[in-house]
């Protein structure tokens, strides 16, 4: 009598996690986080939901978990922000990359719910920063601390509080949809952040640098 080998419990393991990843993934980009549900989620995925539970804690966090997957698999890992002496150029490039990526349909609807759901739910929220954007945060902060030893930035200004000039603006635009996201718009943003609202230095009259036109 030959013996059978005995089941593969990690192999049957993986198959699981990514039936479920899928499933999650498919019903949010069909009906919408809010109809979404683990009990949804197992029946697409063939499982029962108490693998789900014993597992994860809540649609939240499958969704989280597939969205990572999601973005390993096609190679959307955070990138790192290039340093070719141009401040200004090499922001615009990196941020123009991050608009493609957000309006890829294959990742708007995930990434977009998770931000929302993140709001309102401050444990998945500080999961969401850390997991998905601090990775991307501390990529800019040493750019502009690069920045800053090239004395294109000041050195007193705090990298992580300057990032948010242009990082959070794009974020909220995105999320509450005040506006269209674009390349002009992030280009927009890196301009505004960099040189401010005042007259630029060679805008002004001669012997007034950094100020407005001299009154009588």
């Amino acid at each position: 009598m030959v013996d059978k080998p005995a089941p593969d419990a990690t192999r049957r393991s993986a198959r699981s996690r990514r039936a479920i990843y899928d499933a999650a993934l498919a019903l949010v980009a069909e009906i919408g986080y809010p109809r979404t549900t683990v009990e949804g989620i197992a029946a697409r995925a063939g499982v029962g939901k108490q693998t789900i539970y014993r597992w994860w804690g809540s649609k939240a966090d499958v969704l989280l978990e597939a969205f990572l997957d999601l973005s390993t698999r096609a190679g959307q890992e955070p990138y790192a922000v290039p340093d070719t002496g141009d401040l200004a150029a090499d922001l615009k490039a990196v941020l123009r990359i991050t608009v493609d990526r957000l309006k890829d349909p294959r990742f708007e609807v995930p990434s977009r719910a998770l931000a929302a759901e993140g709001l309102l739910d401050e444990r998945l929220g500080r999961e969401v920063v850390a997991k998905l954007l601090e990775p991307s945060l501390r990529r800019y902060a040493d750019r502009l601390r690069s920045a800053q030893r090239a004395g294109e930035v000041r050195p007193e200004v705090d990298p992580r509080i300057a990032l948010e000039l242009f990082v959070s603006p794009l974020a909220q635009r995105r999320l509450q949809h005040t506006g269209p996201i674009s390349h002009q718009y992030t280009d927009t943003l890196v301009e505004y952040a960099l040189h401010g609202l005042a007259p630029r230095t060679r805008d002004v009259p001669s012997g007034t640098p950094g100020r407005g036109p001299v009154g009588p």
